[in-house]
């Protein structure tokens, strides 16, 4: 059989289960599944790794909750480059690949949008935490990986704790490049917003705000979710933000906050398997299945 549409998560994320995660994430899913089924087209749901499926019997592939690849990146990446031959992937190969790897931040920047300040230390680079404090003159700061996820080897850091960090970020700088930034005390005291996009085009938008004495908003750490109504300011600035990539993304989360100097700015663009919160809007799924079933058209 083939089907119009495979929406992508994991072998973690195939099957719902009393755990309250893993229902979210089906549910999720499902949502859109039913979305695009209600548009006229065939779909099932796979984990991207499945052994068993011929992706040449899939028309496109959506990425929706692949939340493992960035711990199987090489197994992943060579997936992706073989299956992007077979199908058409939404959002495509060549805007994942951009996404992946933060350094597209300096894209960002180029073309005039204003990044959470930040120092790229790239792979095998000698430096040590306290020489590169001495050359940046930063007091607190976030050191996080260039490809990550779930805030995986996401450190806080200061004077205090430096020489306790040295010893991973040495052991982390001889297999990924890495990047520090300034800590951003308004992410704290006031949230991250997370406005989702679909063709280019402000869908809807999320607060997230990390638990008291953390500073990750991610749930896994406490964080939580508010419904969120943002200014004509903030949407205008993560609009801005989706034109300036490569190319229109199908479906873009744009992460922005206020600064330490009181400006907006972007912290992430998330381009590959961002939730959406769907459940927060029932119309998002139909607009990106009406999107998706108006590109397939168009193929």
């Amino acid at each position: 059989m083939t089907y119009d549409v495979i929406i992508l998560t994991d072998k973690n994320h195939v099957n719902s289960s009393e755990n309250p995660s893993l229902q979210k994430i089906f549910l999720e899913d499902n949502l859109l599944k039913q979305a695009l089924i209600a548009e006229g087209l065939s779909v099932e749901r796979l984990s991207w790794d499945d052994a068993f499926f011929d992706w040449q019997q899939a028309k496109s592939v959506i990425f929706r909750s692949t939340w493992d690849y960035f711990n199987r990146f090489d197994e992943f990446t060579e997936w992706l480059n073989r299956v992007s031959k077979q199908t058409i992937l939404f959002n495509s190969k060549d805007l994942i690949y951009w996404n992946i790897d933060k350094h597209y931040l300096k894209d960002l920047d180029t073309n005039g949008i204003r990044i959470v300040e930040t120092h790229f230390i790239e792979q095998g680079s000698s430096m040590t935490l306290a020489a590169l404090y001495e050359e940046l003159g930063w007091k607190d700061t976030v050191l996080k990986p260039c490809v990550s996820g779930t805030s995986r080897h996401t450190y806080k850091l200061s004077v205090a704790n430096l020489e306790k960090h040295e010893a991973i970020f040495k052991e982390l700088i001889s297999k990924e490049s890495m990047m520090l930034s300034p800590f951003q005390h308004n992410i704290v005291t006031k949230g991250e917003m997370s406005l989702v996009i679909f063709n280019g085009i402000y869908s809807h938008a999320v607060l997230k705000v990390a638990k008291t004495g953390d500073f990750r908003v991610q749930s896994n750490f406490g964080g939580s979710v508010h419904a969120y109504d943002p200014t004509e300011k903030e949407i205008a600035f993560a609009t801005k933000i989706v034109h300036a990539c490569p190319e229109l993304p199908i479906y873009a989360r744009v992460d922005i906050f206020i600064d330490n100097d009181g400006e907006l700015a972007v912290l992430e663009v998330e381009l590959v398997e961002p939730e959406l919160w769907f459940r927060n809007n029932l119309k998002a799924a139909d607009i990106l299945a009406n999107a998706l079933k108006e590109k397939l058209n168009a193929h």
